[in-house]
Order: C-alpha cells, then structure tokens, then sequence
C-alpha cells in the first residue's frame, strides 16, 4: 500500500523528471505521467506546498522544487536509477527493473543503499 513518504518521493520525482524535459509543469502534465486524476494531483500539491517542497506560480500554474523538495527528489531518482540499473545488470527485464525499483527505493535502507551504490560504480567505470 501507498505510504505518505512513498507518496511524497513520488510526486517529487516525478516533478523533477517532467522539469528536466520541459519548460513548464502543470497539474495537469503530473497527473497525465503518473496515469492520476487531476483531482488527486491537485490535493497532493497542496500538501507538498504545506511540507515547503513545491512552489506553484499563481500566473501560469508552473510547479517548481524548493530546495529541499529537489533533494528528496533528486535521492528519490538516483535511487531509482542505480536499483533499476543494478537489476537489469543481473539479468532482470528492464520493464520488471523499472517496476521493482520503483518499490524498492522507497524502502531500501541507506546502508544497503550506499552498498549496492559502490557495486554499481565498480561495475560502470
């Protein structure tokens, strides 16, 4: 089940991709990328608001990071990415990769984390 940290690092990172590849995030871009009614979206953002994660421009709905919601964002990303990664270098199907590091990044511990981070740079140098 859906917890309210795993909730929050979604939404974050999920903001974060969408930044890195246009312009302008909207409400209305997050909810058609996490497949999440634009309804749903919208009371998430006003929680991230309330947490000091996001900022939204009344003028044009453009939803950016504050710094500390880029790094929960950031981690939450990296995470995602050196699990997926590490997964798919033992053999798993890139789509079951992406699927269970989306999972296991909000649950992995920092000691384990930090490990498999220097196996994964010992591998990709």
């Amino acid at each position: 089940m859906y917890n309210k940290k795993e909730s929050i690092e979604d939404y974050l990172e999920k903001i974060l991709m969408l930044k890195e590849r246009q312009e302008i995030v909207r409400a209305i871009d997050i909810a058609n990328f996490m497949s999440f009614s634009k309804a749903s979206v919208s009371v998430a953002l006003k929680k991230l608001r309330s947490y000091g994660y996001v900022n939204v421009n009344e003028d044009n709905g453009d939803i950016s990071l504050t710094k500390e919601g880029e790094k929960i964002a950031t981690a939450t990303y990296e995470r995602h990415m050196i699990i997926s990664q590490s997964l798919m270098d033992i053999g798993v199907s890139e789509k079951v990769a992406y699927e269970d590091a989306c999972a296991m990044e909000h649950i992995i511990s920092e000691e384990t984390f930090n490990k498999l981070k220097e196996q994964y740079s010992k591998n990709h140098k």
